[in-house]
């Protein structure tokens, strides 16, 4: 541990293989070294300790986090979570901050509101900074709950996306073939994940396209059946989890479109960026009422992808990209910009350092 340094402490309840952990991971690896002194807490462990691990990041696994906390010292605490109030996992960080604070010392409390959730709790109270991975998400919170989301106390960080090298390890839009009759899927396998959309337009589309393949990373029971029941077999892959980047990079170089459906929507949409770095234009749709819907921030209908809202046009979407490829690399090459431009991973990380500078200098404590 290096006095001189920044200290910063990321707090996450798991180290699985979701979107979640993946955003830690990625702004844990890129916040600059020279500065800032990083390290990992997490209850559970998972797949994502040995990455953390390999990139030089200490990880410290097991209990709640005051044992981390003793050891490590931050001066800025990052905790990942839905946004709703959760006693055990806060009351460790907020005792820790108060307790630094009376002894003069600089001790910040900042959340990654990955759901745009109100915590009115203590452990909401003592946060510094909530920051939300969507516009979409602080408008919500502001309409939901009354409460203006302005700087410092509430700022809109997007979730980062390692579009350097997704441009280096993944086909471009040039070279890509747009007619190919393949499209993917990802998700968790969870059927909460899922909408009736992600498997109804697909009747429709085959009967169109025969030879359409729809390869899936993260089936579930309902879609395995859906496909026997139908007689799609030919159609239709289910393919096992990816963890790496390069695993990714591997899976949308083998489709030609992303086709996203998930009824309860997006706070951000971490694969929908992912697919946009790559250059390949996504199909989804918007969620109803008050749910989460910031694919509808990322995909711009005409020009990133496109939004349908029944399955058959869900189908006459698929089936407009792969017979106008020249219209599906456009907007290919239109989403890897956008990627680039707002969520490369770097930029993000930089603009979360200004972030913890602010905050720091708003608390006046000694570092």
């Amino acid at each position: 541990m290096t006095v001189n340094k920044i200290r910063v402490l990321h707090v996450v309840q798991g180290l699985g293989a979701g979107g979640t952990e993946k955003v830690m991971q990625l702004l844990a690896c890129h916040t600059d070294p020279v500065r800032f002194s990083v390290a990992v807490h997490s209850p559970q462990d998972g797949p994502r300790a040995a990455l953390l691990r390999q990139a030089g990041i200490p990880t410290h696994v097991g209990g709640d986090a005051g044992a981390a906390l003793d050891r490590f010292r931050p001066h800025i605490i990052h905790v990942h979570r839905g946004g709703w109030p959760e006693p055990g996992m806060m009351r460790p960080l907020r005792l820790y901050r108060q307790t630094m604070r009376r002894q003069g010392q600089a001790a910040v409390l900042v959340e990654t509101n990955v759901f745009g959730r109100r915590d009115d709790s203590a452990g909401g109270a003592a946060l510094d900074a909530t920051l939300f991975v969507s516009h979409f998400c602080a408008h919500r919170y502001e309409e939901v709950e009354g409460i203006v989301t302005a700087p410092p106390r509430y700022q809109v960080l997007y979730n980062p996306v390692d579009t350097d090298f997704f441009q280096l390890n993944a086909l471009t839009p040039e070279q890509r073939d747009y007619a190919r009759p393949a499209i993917g899927r990802i998700s968790r396998p969870d059927p909460g994940k899922w909408s009736p959309l992600a498997l109804e337009f697909l009747p429709p589309a085959v009967l169109a396209m025969p030879d359409i393949r729809y390869r899936i990373i993260g089936g579930i029971d309902d879609a395995r059946r859906f496909v026997a029941e139908k007689g799609l077999e030919a159609n239709v892959e289910f393919c096992g989890p990816v963890l790496t980047d390069g695993e990714l990079a591997s899976f949308f170089d083998s489709i030609s479109l992303l086709a996203h459906a998930n009824d309860t929507g997006e706070s951000f949409g971490l694969v929908i960026a992912e697919a946009m770095a790559c250059g390949l234009p996504v199909v989804t749709h918007p969620a109803a009422g008050l749910k989460d819907n910031a694919q509808l921030e990322l995909v711009e209908h005409g020009r990133t992808g496109l939004v349908a809202r029944t399955a058959d046009e869900y189908a006459a979407a698929v089936l407009h990209l792969l017979r106008n490829p020249a219209v599906a690399r456009n907007m290919g090459i239109a989403g890897r910009e956008k990627a680039q431009r707002l969520y490369r991973v770097q930029a993000v990380a930089k603009q979360l350092e200004h972030i913890y500078d602010d905050l720091l200098q708003r608390c006046g404590g000694h570092l």
